[in-house]
Parts: structure tokens; sequence; C-alpha cells
């Protein structure tokens, strides 16, 4: 029996696709950027574009569009940066086949649940949203008793790790982030591949 296949869009270096991989998918990752990092089947170009020429070859489908309108550093800044949820989500209801969409805390999305490293006992806090159009329910959320890493400090034994920005320690990052061949641009992007999976 062949195996589900997922389409997941603005992959980056496949935080998300090694989850659904784990949980017995097939995934394409489709990404703007070049990513030589990906470990699996990568097309370079316009996500969007993609997903209406290529819908049809998938069963489900999960989207991380960038997340850099929604993150409070921006916020603060009060840089512009592109929002594709919107256009994501529409797309995803025209073709009407399960699908996921993931962003940071804040972004714009419908109903969603909130998932913490500590529900998967991993040592990164790094809360995320996902909404859906089937059913999805967040493990129960643990207190968060470990200290979080301050940034740009070389995590200790006992600490949470805060894989964001410009943080210290990209080896001890890829063992938190289960995400070995990942680069520091890469893991600070990425979520977990537990969250997906």
């Amino acid at each position: 029996m062949s195996r589900p296949k997922l389409l997941d869009l603005f992959c980056c270096q496949g935080g998300a696709s090694a989850g659904y991989i784990a949980a017995g998918f097939d995934v394409v990752g489709v990404d703007i950027d070049p990513q030589p990092r990906y470990p699996y089947e990568f097309h370079q170009g316009d996500a969007l574009k993609f997903l209406l020429e290529h819908w049809q070859e998938f069963d489900a489908f999960h989207a991380s569009p960038p997340c850099q309108a929604w993150t409070l550093c921006q916020r603060i800044q009060g840089n512009e940066h592109p929002d594709f949820i919107e256009a994501t989500r529409s797309a995803f209801e025209l073709i009407g086949k399960p699908w996921a969409i993931e962003n940071v805390e804040g972004a714009p999305l419908i109903d969603p649940i909130t998932l913490c490293g500590a529900m998967f006992n991993v040592e990164t806090y790094r809360h995320r949203l996902f909404e859906s159009n089937v059913p999805i329910v967040a493990p129960e959320h643990p207190m968060h008793v470990a200290r979080n890493t301050k940034m740009g400090r070389t995590p200790v034994a006992g600490e949470f790790m805060h894989v964001v920005g410009n943080f210290t320690g990209v080896d001890r990052a890829r063992e938190v982030m289960d995400m070995p061949w990942a680069s520091r641009d890469g893991l600070r992007e990425a979520i977990h591949p537990a969250y997906a999976e």
C-alpha cells in the first residue's frame, strides 16, 4: 500500500517535512529560495503557484508561510513583510483536501491550537500555532519550569534552548531540534518535527 503524499509549502530546510515523514507521509517540499539542505524531494519556486499547478498529485498539504510579518521583533521594528496566510488558506479551501497552516503566535490563524516543545519532551518552548480543516488536539501543555537560555549565551545543562535570531550553539540546536542536517538559518526558522508528526 502506498503512503499518502503531502506537499509542504514554504518548507525551508524541512523541520515540518521530517515530522510528516515520521507520521507516514511521502513529502515534497517547495520554497522560493534554494534549499540545498532539504533532505527530501524539493522544488524551488513560488509555493502558491506550485500548489495550484500540482495539487491533484497530493493527498494533504502543510504550509508554513513566512512568519516575519507577525513576529514580536518585527512588530517592534515596524518593518513590512509579505503575508501569505490568507492566500494560502483560500487556495487550500478551494482544493478541499486535508491541510494545516503553521505560524508564530500573533499570526492571524483561525481557531488554532498552540504547540510547545515541552509537550513533546523537546528542550525548547518555541510556541507555534496550527490551523487545520481537520480536527487536531494539542497535548497537555506542561508548565514552563526550565530556564530559557538567554540570547547569545551558550546553553548549559538543564536549560531550554531559545533557537531564534543570532543564537549560540548550532550543534546543540541541531540536537534539540532533531535536525542534524540544518544550518543556523534553517534551525531558527524551523519547527521541531514532533509538531508536525
